[in-house]
């Protein structure tokens, strides 16, 4: 019986610094996906609809979303146009683009409104790489407090000092392999904002 005391001890301490390791993979995995969604938002020359995605309209009293009142679609690679569910809506999302401050002009021609997007100017480009790097740095910093968390609730469990390393050793493998992630992204992003 005193032989299954330690073995069971053991697998008891592997799934903790299991459980450990999946809830830091998790919270890197989280930092990832706003970076996508942030470098979504960041525009790289082409008219893309997630562009408005930010732009609220007010629909009879409530703020909502652009893409629940109307349609975003791109014609070319230059264009935007939005065409509305209900006609009345047309001045009011008009308006809403205006005030979203994303730089776009909006043109009303009483069935639908058509947003030329500009191209990108040497200096908006660098501005928009600034930025790209600034959201992977904020990245990198949500997997390291990851990478710090986790090590944290590593130091907490009573394990011996060899299986402390070993763990330690794991976490620092995930880190590595997702700020490899984030400078992968990073790179496709630049490389996408600078072309002309």
């Amino acid at each position: 019986m005193k032989t299954w005391v330690p073995l069971l001890i053991y697998k008891t301490m592997n799934e903790e610094i299991q459980m450990i390791l999946d809830m830091a993979e998790e919270q890197m995995t989280a930092s990832i996906t706003h970076l996508e969604k942030a470098f979504i938002k960041i525009r790289a020359g082409k008219a893309n609809p997630v562009m408005l995605s930010s732009v609220t309209v007010d629909y009879y009293g409530a703020q909502t979303p652009l893409s629940q009142v109307a349609n975003v679609n791109t014609p070319d690679a230059r264009t935007l146009v939005v065409q509305p569910w209900e006609k009345n809506l047309l001045g009011e999302i008009e308006k809403s683009i205006i005030n979203s401050n994303l730089g776009f002009n909006p043109m009303n021609n009483g069935d639908i409104i058509i947003i030329n997007v500009p191209p990108l100017t040497e200096e908006r480009r660098r501005d928009l790489a600034k930025q790209a790097k600034s959201e992977s740095e904020d990245a990198k910093i949500g997997i390291r407090s990851a990478r710090q968390e986790a090590n944290k609730e590593l130091k907490k469990l009573e394990i011996s000092e060899d299986l402390l390393k070993n763990a330690e050793s794991d976490v620092q493998d995930l880190t590595d392999k997702f700020i490899t992630k984030v400078e992968n992204a990073l790179s496709v992003k630049e490389a996408e904002i600078m072309k002309v």
